[in-house]
């Protein structure tokens, strides 16, 4: 009886957060809105935002990668919103393996092995993304919630601080630092 009323609180708590969810098309709302920590302090969501596309482009033509919603990185970015982050995988992977030089395919992909928990993949598409566009602060941003996602308070620490730097006001980076140090308070709380 006890595992099931829990079940009930997570299951209700999960839809309260989804309620508040917003849809876009852009890469960095794929991890979702201003998330918080769940009941349990654990952090649960990325904050995370590319305010601007990562792939060197000019005006939209049909041949860029993202234009038409029913390619691969369209695609992948709704199973991602959807939270079927292993169709995501697939299609960012089917994205990238088409146009390698696409920064926003790779930064898809690490957001959905971030979410499969296949962190050594995850740095490898972090790695192709940094060599196509450079460390930008959304990359940065998003390093620092994989680094945080693992525990790795203190990695997470230093790349969230670089990505800070590059753009003091993102209120995405703001936040994980925010989330950053309430999972290392809750932490030192239990040790």
């Amino acid at each position: 009886m006890r595992v099931s009323v829990r079940r009930v609180l997570i299951a209700v708590a999960g839809l309260v957060w989804l309620a508040g969810c917003e849809t876009s098309s852009k890469l960095g709302d794929l991890r979702g809105p201003q998330a918080n920590p769940n009941p349990d302090g654990d952090v649960t969501g990325s904050v995370t935002a590319l305010e601007k596309p990562l792939s060197p482009s000019g005006p939209a033509t049909p041949e860029l990668l993202g234009v038409d919603p029913n390619d691969d990185l369209g695609v992948a970015k709704k199973y991602f919103r959807q939270g079927s982050y292993g169709l995501a995988e697939r299609h960012f992977r089917r994205a990238v393996e088409l146009h390698p030089r696409d920064a926003e395919a790779w930064v898809g992909l690490a957001a959905s092995y971030d979410r499969l928990r296949r962190f050594d993949l995850a740095d490898r598409a972090y790695t192709q993304a940094i060599r196509i566009v450079g460390p930008t602060p959304e990359i940065l941003n998003n390093q620092g919630f994989s680094y945080m996602l693992r525990g790795d308070y203190r990695r997470a620490t230093a790349i969230l601080r670089a990505a800070e730097a590059k753009d003091p006001a993102s209120p995405y980076i703001k936040n994980n630092l925010h989330l950053l140090h309430q999972a290392i308070r809750k932490a030192k709380a239990v040790n």
